[in-house]
């Protein structure tokens, strides 16, 4: 054989081991959640549904190992560049999964669009995400701020109120919220009179409860989540308002918090894309799956983290777990639908979940389905050019 021609089938098959060898080394995934302070019990189900899914798969990703590397982003948005960069450039994750806070979230979208990193979004719901700061490369597998505010401004007005008050932290997820409730119930007749905020994450809302029995509208929206949520519902409860004014929220307000809200939460009208008793056999595998796992329940977050990693597998199962063919990755991720346990979903062209929102009641520990607040909705993407 001419020496030429060995050196040439050599350099194939060298640069053959090459691959074979990057396709099988372990996917690198950075989870950047909150894991201590006010969210901490909404990162830990974040990642034990990511997880969940990965051990259904019996460990891997399209055949790839999966190795973890983990940040605690303290809900503290001053700190998220510095944060997410560990991940990035210390790390070289491959991908990476986070946040819950919109503030902190919209840091590592920033972040993950100049350095091209695929970050996938499992719960905040910026809507800059997916509009002005979208991406090719960002995915969420959870909401947009607008949806949940928007699906509840929609139900408010159905039950005939026509004077609101609206009260949350002064951030992004819960001004957004806010401006989506608004836009719905304004839409359908309704008026909003006043917004209360608070800095987060302050839980000292006497002054403002007291300007709402004042006002005496004919219903209050609130966003809170974790244990702002929980303070929140049962000093709105000792006011006496639950007696007298109808609280309605965004999901956020009772999921994951309805055992530490005990009697004050019960009745409690919210929105959101998952509820707990979604009669399906795909809900119904995945809460007992869960259960067995980790002998809890599963929320929300739970499901945000499932279907982070259920979009995940769509992309590289595509390209049988080489990332380096990263448009045929992403387009196929553009495509997906997931067979979510809130029910099937597919993305906008913003790469935000166009899904189902319900209406919930609680009862007991849990937020029962009674209905369909919107069907297939879509937030709008305003301001993306991605």
């Amino acid at each position: 054989m001419p020496p030429i021609l060995k050196l040439t089938l050599a350099a194939i098959a060298a640069t053959t081991t090459l691959a074979t060898q990057a396709q099988q080394a372990p996917l690198k995934v950075g989870l950047m959640l909150p894991y201590t302070g006010t969210f901490a019990a909404l990162g830990d189900n974040i990642e034990k549904g990511f997880r969940l899914y990965i051990n259904e798969q019996g460990g891997k990703l399209a055949g790839r190992e999966i190795q973890f590397f983990k940040v605690d982003d303290e809900s503290e948005p001053s700190k998220a560049t510095d944060n997410v960069n560990k991940l990035i450039k210390r790390d070289n994750v491959d991908v990476i999964v986070g946040t819950v806070h919109s503030g902190v979230a919209l840091a590592m979208a920033r972040a993950a669009k100049e350095s091209n990193t695929l970050l996938i979004v499992p719960n905040a719901g910026a809507d800059g995400i997916t509009g002005p700061q979208c991406a090719p490369n960002i995915f969420r597998s959870s909401f947009s701020n607008w949806q949940p505010g928007y699906a509840t401004g929609v139900v408010a007005a159905q039950k005939g109120y026509k004077k609101a008050m609206t009260i949350t932290w002064n951030y992004a997820a819960g001004t957004e919220t806010v401006k989506g409730f608004t836009e719905a119930f304004e839409k359908a007749g309704g008026k909003v009179v006043k917004d209360l905020t608070l800095p987060f994450p302050n839980v000292e809302f006497q002054a403002l409860l007291t300007e709402i029995a004042a006002q005496k509208p004919d219903v209050v929206f609130a966003f809170f989540a974790g244990g702002g949520a929980v303070k929140f519902v049962k000093d709105y409860d000792a006011a006496g308002l639950k007696k007298t004014v109808p609280l309605m929220g965004s999901g956020f307000l009772t999921d994951g918090t309805l055992e530490a809200q005990g009697a004050s939460a019960q009745g409690l009208i919210t929105t959101l894309h998952y509820a707990d008793n979604i009669e399906t056999p795909r809900n119904n595998d995945f809460r007992n799956k869960f259960a067995v796992a980790y002998r809890s329940n599963p929320d929300v977050y739970a499901v945000q983290g499932y279907d982070a990693a259920q979009l995940l597998a769509a992309g590289l199962n595509a390209v049988k777990g080489d990332m380096a063919k990263r448009p045929a990755m992403l387009a196929a991720m553009n495509k997906a639908t997931i067979d979510s346990p809130r029910g099937r979903f597919t993305l906008s062209p913003q790469r935000n979940p166009v899904q189902d929102f319900y209406i919930r009641e609680v009862k007991g520990l849990y937020n029962v389905n009674s209905g369909i607040a919107v069907k297939a909705l879509a937030d709008p993407g305003r301001g993306c050019k991605g």
